[in-house]
């Protein structure tokens, strides 16, 4: 019997049928890459519905030497999802809300709690959580925490680092680490949770997490102004913090990330402009609130910062100008020609040269070429994308890459803001990563894992 089919007979003898998937048809969308970048394969998918069913499976998978490779929502950008061989545990089941606790501004959920779910859970015990991103629909909490994912309330919040209080994991040995505390403070040698947190799976299962809650706003409102530049979107950025203490996110968008996305279907931009800053507030108190926002785009349009403005006249219009952002990756994907997308980051002043000299490079490389930017401005992710200018042209996907974060290194900043490393950006981690930091990332995954069972392609060749 060979050892696949052997580990296979163990785990009908001790764990519920139910949790053990072969149809090919189930398994079948769990090995597509959502942008298309390759599929798949997998023996079998397990898809346990407690901490000690993924337990036991990490145990006999580690007995049996088989790899495992661990998927929440299956919406991860850089294929760390994607078995190719592997063992695939899905945490789909294990979804449930655990409890609430409104008074600690705190949630203990499952890793295969839905992001939107979590968000519907919490406003319904009067609080909020506060990550958000596009795909909150599908995105699941274990996964978010895998990849440290960000989102559009970094500014205000902080990653998904800074929001999570407790973890519970399942380590490579199959035992399993119970740190589901609510503290706040908890001063006692090493906080273990970090190290699963942005690890995409390499050294164990996240199975649960207890996460921040945050006051529901008392005031919010969306705007958006058109900027001649990102030079003057940081001078916008810097007004809308300081003289209304309220902003909550601040998003760019280039011209032809706007021209691209608003041919899809019911998505508009409320006029053209070189740049368009999205801005969205928020406060605790309603008083005063909306003429706070008024008196800051005035002063910005009166000092030349802003050329136009609009503020949302309703929560339908809100989402309208949030639909311009997050549909940017799908606007430009419906161009069909070679293109290659970045998600890096910079020091927030540091954006504009990280643009003039990332625009340089691609025009250098691919004469012709076109670049969509946009993202997360207020705490200097941008998200950039290389678009040949035509099907056959000259477009060294490879080299625009290494352009563009070398342009970003050099000013300090990161190859990877949030998507996280996986299996697509293994390369470019063990060139721009400081040795002495890859040589103790090493080290954890030698000490934690050393049979290299869990998800054993993400983050080094």
């Amino acid at each position: 019997m060979s050892a696949l089919a052997d580990l296979l007979a163990r785990l009908r003898t001790q764990i519920d049928p139910a949790a053990i998937v072969t149809d090919a048809d189930i398994i079948a969308p769990h090995l597509e890459e959502w942008r298309g970048r390759g599929v798949g394969r997998t023996p079998f998918m397990l898809a346990p519905s407690s901490s000690e069913e993924v337990s036991t499976i990490v145990r006999l998978c580690g007995d049996a030497g088989v790899s495992i490779t661990p998927q929440g929502g299956n919406t991860g950008l850089v294929g760390g999802q994607i078995p190719q061989g592997e063992v695939l545990l899905s945490l789909k089941r294990m979804s449930s809300i655990r409890t609430i606790d409104a008074t600690a501004d705190t949630i203990t959920v499952e890793a295969g709690a839905i992001l939107a779910n979590v968000h519907d859970a919490a406003r319904a015990a009067g609080r909020r959580f506060p990550l958000s991103l596009a795909s909150q629909g599908s995105a699941t909490i274990g996964g978010l925490i895998s990849t440290n994912a960000g989102g559009v309330h970094v500014l205000r919040f902080g990653m998904m680092r800074d929001l999570v209080l407790g973890i519970e994991a399942v380590l490579p040995d199959g035992q399993i680490l119970n740190g589901l505390k609510s503290l706040r403070k908890d001063n006692t040698g090493y906080d273990l949770k970090q190290l699963f947190i942005g690890a995409e799976g390499s050294l164990g299962i996240v199975t649960a997490a207890t996460l921040r809650l945050f006051a529901i706003p008392a005031a919010h409102t969306v705007a958006i102004a058109a900027v001649t530049s990102p030079d003057h979107a940081l001078a916008l950025l810097q007004r809308a913090r300081d003289e209304t203490g309220a902003l909550a996110a601040f998003e760019i968008m280039n011209r032809l990330g706007v021209e691209l996305t608003t041919k899809l279907p019911n998505v508009r931009a409320p006029f053209e402009a070189p740049w368009l800053a999205l801005m969205e507030f928020e406060s605790a108190h309603a008083e005063g609130f909306a003429a706070g926002i008024e008196g800051m785009l005035a002063s910005a349009l009166e000092a030349g910062v802003i050329i136009d403005a609009t503020i949302a006249p309703s929560e339908k219009a809100a989402a309208d100008f949030w639909a311009l952002r997050e549909l940017m990756s799908a606007g430009h994907r419906a161009v069909n020609v070679p293109q290659v997308s970045h998600d890096t980051s910079t020091p927030v002043s540091a954006i504009p040269q990280f643009l003039r000299t990332a625009d340089a490079a691609v025009e250098r490389l691919s004469p012709g070429a076109r670049t969509v930017a946009f993202g997360h401005a207020g705490d200097g992710n941008i998200h950039y994308t290389a678009i040949a200018a035509s099907p056959d042209a000259a477009f060294p996907a490879e080299a625009i890459s290494l352009a563009v974060h070398d342009a970003a290194s050099l000013l300090g900043g990161s190859i990877s803001a949030e998507h996280g490393i996986g299996v697509f950006r293994r390369a470019e981690l063990a060139r721009f990563k400081e040795p002495v930091a890859l040589r103790t990332m090493r080290a954890v995954k030698r000490a934690l894992d050393p049979d290299n069972l869990m998800n054993p392609r993400v983050l080094f060749e």
